[in-house]
C-alpha cells in the first residue's frame, strides 16, 4: 500500500489536490449510481410507495451512522497528521485503536438500527401505505450496517495517507455488484424492498472484505494486525476529541432534515416519492463537495503536522473554490433539465411535480452549500472540529427546524418546506467566511499542544 501513499507537503499544491480529490469524486460517484440503481428499480418495478419506502430511508440512516462515520472522519485527521509529522509509532496505535471503535460502533448500529426501526419510522409520521415497506427496508439495511462502518474506518485509513485509489477501486467492485443484485433479487427473484436492502449489505461486506484484506497485506506503520487491534486509550481519546464534533454535526444535520422529511410526508407518497427521487439526483451535486471536503482535510492536516502554515491555507482556498465551482454547474445542469431527471423514477406525474419543485426551489444554491463543507472540512484538518459542529448546530439545525415548525403552521405551500435548505445554507456560509477570515486556525494544534506541556511542566 505504501507506493500509493502521497506526502502533500512537498510539490505542487492543486496537483496534490486534484490527484487526491479525483478517485474520491469516481468512488462516490460509483457508491451514488448504485444508490439510484435503487431507486430506479423499486420505482420502476415496484411502484411509488415502494419508492417513497426507500428514498425516504436517507435521512435516518444518516443519523445513526452520521455520528459513528464523523468520529472515522476525526480518525483520519489524526493519522494524516502523524504522517505529516512522520511519527510512525502513534500512527500504528492510530490505525488499531481506529479498527477497535469501527467494530464496537458498527456492533451498536446494527442492535439499534434493527431494533429501533419501528419507532423511527412512526416518529417520522410515516404512512401507513408505505410503513411495511419501509420496515422491512431498514431492518434488512441495518442488518449489515458494520460492513458499512468497517468500510468508512478502512477508507479513512487509505485517504490519512493521500491514497484514494484503493477505496476508488473497492467501490466499483461494490456498484457494480449492488447493480447486478438489485436487478437478480428484485426483478428475477421478485424479493421486493428487501432484496434492495440486501443487495446493498452484501456489496458493502463485499467493499469492506476487499479494503481489510489490502490493510492486513500491507507493510509499514498502517498495516492492520488483527490482533493488535484494540483501543488504545490516549489514541481513543485523540481521535474522539478530533472526531465526535465531525459526528455531533452529522447527527443534528440529519436531525434536522427528518424534521424535514416528517414535514414532507404529511403531504402523501406522491410527495415522499418525488422528494426522494430529488434527494437521488442531489447526491451528485455532493459528490465535487464531499471531495474537495475530504481531500483539504487530509491536505491541512499533513501540512499542518510538517508546519507547512501558508501551504495549508493555499490548498484551503484552491479546494474551497472548486467546490463552489463545480457544485453550482452541477446545480444548473440539475435545474434545468429536472423533469427528465426525476422522471427517470417514476411516470407518476404527482411525483414528478413534487421532485421538480424542489429541485427548482433549491439548486442554483448549491455554491453556499458547497462553500460551507468546503471551510468545514479546512477547519477539520486544523483541528478545530468544534467550530463547524457549533455553526451547522445552530445554522442547519436549530433554525431550519424552527423554520420548518413556523412555516407548518402559517402555509400549506410546499416548496416553503425546501426553503429551508438555501436559506440555513446562507447563514452558516457568512458564520463559516468570518471565523475563516478572522481566526488563526493554522496555529489552533500547536498552541494548544505548547499549553498542554506548560501545564505539565507547571505540575
Amino acid at each position: 500500500m505504501n507506493e500509493r501513499s502521497t506526502l502533500m507537503t512537498e510539490g505542487s499544491v492543486g496537483k496534490h489536490i486534484l490527484r487526491f480529490a479525483i478517485p474520491i469524486f469516481w468512488g462516490n460517484l460509483f457508491q451514488q449510481l448504485y444508490n439510484v440503481v435503487d431507486s430506479l428499480v423499486v420505482g420502476n418495478l415496484l411502484g411509488s410507495d415502494a419508492l417513497a419506502a426507500v428514498g425516504s430511508s436517507g435521512s435516518i440512516i444518516f443519523l445513526l451512522v452520521g455520528l459513528f462515520n464523523g468520529i472515522f472522519t476525526g480518525a483520519s485527521v489524526v493519522i494524516s497528521r502523524y504522517y505529516g509529522a512522520r511519527d510512525e509509532e502513534n500512527m500504528r496505535l492510530a490505525v488499531h485503536t481506529s479498527v477497535g471503535f469501527g467494530l464496537l460502533a458498527g456492533l451498536i448500529i446494527t442492535v439499534i438500527g434493527v431494533g429501533l426501526s419501528p419507532h423511527l419510522l412512526r416518529w417520522m409520521d410515516t404512512p401507513e401505505t408505505v410503513l411495511p415497506n419501509s420496515l422491512k427496508y431498514f431492518r434488512t439495511y441495518f442488518s449489515g450496517a458494520i460492513f458499512m462502518v468497517l468500510y468508512n474506518t478502512a477508507a479513512g485509513i487509505f485517504q490519512a495517507l493521500g491514497d484514494s485509489r484503493h477505496p476508488l477501486y473497492y467501490l466499483i467492485v461494490s456498484s457494480m455488484t449492488n447493480v447486478v443484485l438489485d436487478i437478480l433479487f428484485i426483478a428475477a427473484f421478485g424479493m421486493g424492498v428487501e432484496g434492495a436492502a440486501l443487495a446493498t449489505v452484501i456489496s458493502q461486506a463485499l467493499s469492506t472484505v476487499l479494503a481489510f484484506r489490502t490493510l492486513i497485506h500491507s507493510s509499514g506503520p498502517t498495516r492492520v494486525w488483527p490482533r493488535k487491534v484494540c483501543l488504545h486509550p490516549r489514541l481513543l481519546r485523540e481521535l474522539l476529541v478530533m472526531g465526535i464534533p465531525a459526528g455531533v454535526q452529522n447527527s443534528i444535520i440529519s436531525l434536522a432534515n427528518i424534521v424535514v422529511q416528517s414535514s414532507i410526508n404529511l403531504y402523501g407518497a406522491a410527495a415522499m416519492a418525488g422528494c426522494g427521487a430529488y434527494t437521488k439526483i442531489e447526491g451528485f451535486a455532493f459528490l465535487p463537495v464531499t471531495s474537495c471536503s475530504i481531500a483539504v482535510s487530509t491536505f491541512v492536516g499533513q501540512n499542518l503536522g510538517a508546519k507547512e502554515y501558508a501551504r495549508a491555507r493555499r490548498g484551503s482556498l484552491m479546494a474551497i473554490m472548486a467546490a463552489m465551482i463545480m457544485a453550482e454547474c452541477t446545480g444548473v445542469l440539475f435545474n434545468l433539465f429536472s423533469p427528465n431527471l426525476i422522471a427517470l423514477f417514476s411516470s407518476d406525474p404527482a411525483v414528478i411535480a413534487n421532485g421538480v419543485l424542489q429541485a427548482r426551489t433549491t439548486t442554483l444554491f448549491y455554491f453556499l452549500m458547497a462553500f460551507s463543507h468546503g471551510v468545514a472540512g479546512t477547519l477539520r484538518g486544523a483541528g478545530r472540529a468544534i467550530v463547524p459542529m457549533l455553526v451547522m448546530m445552530i445554522c442547519w439545525c436549530f433554525i431550519r427546524v424552527s423554520y420548518i415548525m413556523l412555516i407548518a403552521r402559517a402555509s400549506d405551500n410546499l416548496r416553503m418546506i425546501f426553503w429551508a435548505y438555501p436559506l440555513t445554507w446562507a447563514l452558516s456560509s457568512i458564520a463559516f467566511l468570518v471565523y475563516y477570515l478572522k481566526a488563526d486556525w493554522p496555529h489552533y494544534l500547536d498552541k494548544k499542544t505548547a499549553q498542554a506541556k506548560q501545564q505539565e511542566a507547571a505540575a
